[in-house]
C-alpha cells in the first residue's frame, strides 16, 4: 500500500510521489528523485518546513519547538523529515520546482473527439498512454502543432481517466480554434503540467462554485470527484454567460445534480435581450443562504472582469469567505490565486 503525494510549488508545478506506508515524505521525495529543501533531516533546523493543504498524517515527536513551533504545527505547517503520511496528501512546498531538482512533467495525447457546442465552444478530448496524476481544477500547457506555441486549458475529466478532455472557448481567429477547425482524429500534440494552485480542498463547510463562460471546466472535473465521494455538504454552483449560446455542457450540470442531491445548479445570462429565466450576472444571483454569513469556500473561475467584480462583490457586501480560490482566464493564460 502507498499514498498518493501532491508536492505543489511555488512556481505553480505539481508533482505526484508514492509514500510507503511508515515512510516519510522527505524520504519518499528523495527516493523518487525529489530534493525537497533540507539541512538536518533531524526535526531541529526547519528547513524542510511546508504546509499539509489536505489529507493525515503523523509528525512524531522527534522534533524542537524552535524547528516547528506548536502554533505552526496547528496551521498544519509540518516537516517533511518528520512527517508520516496517513493518506493521500497536498503539501504546499515554498519553493520553486528547480530548486528541488524536479520540473513540470510532460506526456503525449492523440485528439480522439472533438465536440461542437455551436459557435461557443469545443469539448476536446485527447486519449492518453498514462493518465497524469493532477489535483481536480489543474490546468495544462496544450502545444499548437505547428506554431511553437502553447495554450493553457483546464482539465473537465475525473483524475485517472486515459482520456483527458477540455472545454475550450471558440476564439475566431484564435491559434487553436485555428488548430482545431483542421485537426484529424489521431493527431499528436504534446501537454505539459499539471499546474495551477486552483485545485479542490478538502471539504469542510458549503461550497459556493462561481463559473464564467468556458470557466465551467475545472468544476466539471471538481464536481466528478465530489459525486464520486458521495458528499454531502450543501454544494451552490451558479453559471454565468453572455449570450444563450454560450451556456453549454448543462445536461452534464443536470447529471451532477442527479448524483449529488445537495447540489444547486444556477444558470444566469448577461445578455438583456436573453430568454433564459435568469438575466444578469453572477454576482446578481447570489443569495445571503449561499453566502452563509462567510462560512463559505468560494471557488471562481473565469475572465478577469468577473473575477474584479466578483472581489469587488464580497467587499460591498461586506462577506469575507472562509476561503476563496478564484482562476482567472485569458485566451492565452490563465492565472490562480487564493484570497483565503
Amino acid at each position: 500500500m502507498t499514498y498518493a503525494i501532491a508536492l505543489n510549488f511555488e512556481d505553480g508545478v505539481t508533482r505526484f510521489i508514492d509514500c510507503k506506508v511508515g515512510e516519510k515524505v522527505l524520504d519518499a521525495a528523495f527516493r523518487q528523485r525529489i530534493n525537497l529543501p533540507m539541512d538536518c533531516s533531524d526535526g531541529v533546523c526547519g528547513t524542510c518546513k511546508c504546509r499539509c493543504e489536505t489529507g493525515a498524517y503523523n509528525l512524531g515527536d522527534d522534533y524542537i519547538d524552535d524547528a516547528l513551533s506548536e502554533d505552526e504545527a496547528q496551521q498544519r505547517q509540518v516537516l517533511t523529515c518528520q512527517m508520516v503520511p496517513q493518506s493521500d496528501c497536498v503539501i504546499a512546498v515554498p519553493v520553486p520546482s528547480s530548486a528541488c531538482k524536479t520540473g513540470i512533467g510532460q506526456f503525449a495525447a492523440t485528439l480522439s473527439r472533438i465536440t461542437t457546442h455551436a459557435d461557443a465552444a469545443l469539448e476536446v478530448c485527447f486519449e492518453l498512454d498514462q493518465a497524469p496524476a493532477f489535483l481536480p481544477g489543474q490546468y495544462v500547457n496544450i502545444g499548437v502543432p505547428g506554431s511553437g506555441q502553447t495554450r493553457s486549458y483546464s482539465f473537465s475529466n475525473r483524475p485517472g481517466d486515459t482520456c483527458a478532455s477540455f472545454l475550450i472557448k471558440h476564439v475566431p481567429g484564435g491559434l487553436m480554434s485555428g488548430w482545431l477547425a483542421q485537426a484529424e482524429v489521431g493527431d499528436a500534440v504534446p501537454m505539459t503540467g499539471p499546474l495551477g494552485s486552483f485545485y479542490l480542498r478538502e471539504v469542510t463547510r458549503p461550497l459556493l462554485l462561481l463559473a464564467g463562460g468556458t470557466g465551467l471546466a475545472p468544476f466539471l472535473s471538481m464536481l466528478e470527484v465530489l459525486a464520486e465521494r458521495q458528499e454531502t455538504r450543501t454544494i451552490t454552483l451558479i453559471y454565468g454567460v453572455t449570450r444563450d449560446a454560450d451556456l453549454v455542457m448543462v445536461e452534464a450540470l443536470q447529471a451532477f445534480a442527479q448524483r449529488l442531491p445537495n447540489l444547486s445548479v444556477v444558470t444566469c445570462v448577461a445578455d438583456p435581450q436573453t430568454h433564459h429565466p435568469r438575466q444578469g450576472y453572477v454576482t446578481q444571483h447570489m443569495t445571503n443562504d449561499q453566502l452563509n454569513h462567510g462560512d463559505v469556500d468560494v471557488y471562481l473561475c473565469g475572465p478577469p472582469p468577473m473575477v474584479d467584480a466578483v472581489r469587488q462583490h464580497f467587499k460591498q457586501q461586506g462577506v469575507s469567505p472562509a476561503s476563496f480560490y478564484y482562476e482567472k482566464f485569458t485566451p492565452n493564460a490563465i492565472v490562480t490565486g487564493d484570497a483565503a
